[in-house]
């Protein structure tokens, strides 16, 4: 990504690709799209091919910290440093909710993944999450076409007094279980090194795999049932679920702040934070 892109990129905070429809082919000459979350509060909307922004939004009062798209592009939801979460839509520009609930710590996490209407008996084509520092994940359903978004799920995760504010900890990082339907799992500071699978059916933890310090980034695969782990001291663990000796690699020189799987599950991209 070069030229004038590069310069408006300079103070974004977070970062995310349009999704294409599932089952629909680019069109010859069709641009594809990122959206980009700022520290003044304002999310953006690039064209990757011309290279230019297409829309601003300022639907946010303190810096950006997550964004994401809805599962089939059409709205943009973002998260911001206060907690404050805003669903806009990149063909209006219009903001359409506003939501409250982590209010107060910045908003860590933000995932959206498909669902069918009869799935855990709530009404809604999409489910997402949002985590927040303080170690609260909320859970929606929600029908954008109908503007319906309904709180499934709230989950608050204990921890012992941090030595310091919450800018010292280890992240609160949560994502759906791609290969386990109903389950998300989440890794956080807490009492325990651990990562933990939550059912939102049973409404309790399923099963615990214990880890070798504090995670500081999360990714699940697409396609096999692995996750990948990084921590502050250099070391990223593939782990395989819901049991299996881990693979732990050694190659970085800092925390592992990213690491993220390819769409197809077969790639693997990790940086660390210097």
């Amino acid at each position: 990504v070069t030229g004038s892109l590069a310069i408006s990129l300079q103070s974004c905070q977070c970062l995310a690709w349009k999704p294409r429809p599932v089952g629909v082919w680019p069109c010859p000459g069709e641009s594809q799209h990122v959206v980009a979350g700022y520290s003044d509060g304002t999310v953006r909307v690039f064209s990757v091919s011309r290279t230019e922004m297409e829309l601003k939004m300022h639907p946010h009062a303190a810096a950006l910290t997550a964004i994401t798209y809805s599962t089939d592009g059409e709205m943009i939801l973002s998260g911001g440093k206060d907690g404050i979460v805003a669903v806009s839509s990149p063909r209006t520009g219009m903001t359409i909710h506003v939501l409250a609930d982590h209010r107060g710590s910045p908003i860590t996490v933000l995932q959206c993944t498909r669902k069918q209407y009869h799935d855990l008996g709530v009404e809604g084509g999409e489910l997402w999450l949002a985590s927040s520092s303080d170690r609260r994940v909320s859970v929606w359903a929600s029908d954008w076409l109908h503007d319906k978004c309904e709180l499934l799920d709230w989950l608050s995760f204990p921890a012992p007094a941090g030595p310091e504010g919450l800018d010292s900890l280890p992240p609160s990082l949560a994502a759906f279980c791609p290969w386990e339907h109903g389950v998300l799992v989440y890794v956080g500071f807490g009492l325990q090194k651990e990562a933990l699978f939550y059912s939102l059916r049973k409404k309790q933890v399923l099963r615990k795999i214990s880890l070798p310090a504090f995670a500081t980034s999360l990714s699940l695969s697409p396609s096999t049932p692995f996750m990948a782990i990084g921590f502050s001291d250099r070391l990223l663990r593939l782990q395989p679920c819901p049991a299996g000796d881990p693979q732990d690699y050694a190659g970085h020189d800092d925390t592992v702040h990213l690491c993220r799987f390819a769409p197809s599950g077969r790639r693997l991209l990790t940086a660390s934070h210097s």
